[in-house]
């Protein structure tokens, strides 16, 4: 089973939720070989509540996935932490929901609980942690003390990353889950679905709870796949975010623009294909 474990339903935090984007999106996910996706989308996103009450109501909930159109989407969420750097949670839908309503008075900048409260805060609910590209720029979780370390469940191999400098990228996060005795898996980080299948995490069996799920991650029972050409997915799908933003910015809209001839944009077709486990 083809599975990404960070995703976003929305091309920015900013900008209003579209079902008509969301819906391309796992579309295209799907089509990109994917069979099952994390939906990580950023805690402070405008309509962050609506985005998830659609998924709840779109999808044909089978175990604690929602099934779209054949898609397994695992809801989860991408926390900011005080000491920088980004904090990845998955779980059982209404355990995500009511997180995301406990954090309201920390999604500003200013505001970002430290790392040691939000732990503090999941431990109150059945989710698990993921350390989100822990070795990007600006972002300090290596830096967290052995403690805090030792409470993620996973570290997150990530798409985005790995198209800059993938030696490096898999030198690092590999070492550090080697360090911490934690699993590495794969997420593409991806906004814009040209990125989708860049990078995939490949699990022998198929599942639906997040009980299997951490059942198999700690097994090791996965490998990661990683597209030949992810460098060139990442940097055609960051193009088309930027002229879909710019669109917007212009008063334009940009979901009717991209969905123009059935969605299929030149940078998605030109994208597409994905290798074999």
């Amino acid at each position: 089973m083809y599975m990404d474990f960070h995703t976003h339903g929305k091309l920015a935090k900013y900008l209003p939720f579209s079902t008509e984007y969301t819906d391309w999106l796992l579309n295209e996910a799907k089509e990109a070989g994917l069979d099952a996706i994390c939906l990580t989308e950023h805690f402070n996103t405008q309509q962050f509540d609506t985005l998830y009450s659609y998924i709840a109501d779109r999808g044909d909930k089978e175990g604690d996935a929602y099934v779209i159109d054949g898609l397994k989407v695992f809801p989860g969420m991408e926390t900011d932490i005080a000491e920088g750097g980004h904090v990845l949670s998955i779980g059982p839908m209404e355990a995500i929901r009511e997180l995301n309503r406990r954090l309201t008075p920390y999604k500003s900048k200013n505001a970002f609980l430290p790392a040691e409260e939000l732990f503090r805060l999941f431990d109150q609910y059945p989710v698990l942690v993921g350390a989100g590209h822990p070795f990007r720029e600006g972002g300090h979780i290596p830096e967290l003390s052995p403690e805090l370390l030792a409470r993620f469940d996973f570290l997150d191999l990530n798409g985005k990353d790995v198209a800059v400098d993938q030696d490096r990228t898999e030198h690092l996060t590999f070492g550090l889950g080697q360090r911490l005795n934690k699993p590495v898996v794969a997420g593409s980080d991806t906004h814009q679905a040209v990125q989708y299948g860049c990078i995939r995490t490949c699990f022998e069996e198929e599942f639906d709870t997040f009980e299997e799920l951490a059942r198999e991650m700690k097994a090791g029972r996965y490998q990661i796949v990683i597209h030949p050409d992810a460098d060139i997915k990442v940097k055609t799908a960051n193009v088309l975010k930027r002229a879909l933003k710019e669109i917007h910015a212009l008063g334009g809209d940009y979901v009717s623009v991209l969905l123009r001839n059935g969605g299929e944009s030149p940078a998605v077709l030109m994208a597409k294909g994905h290798s074999a486990c």
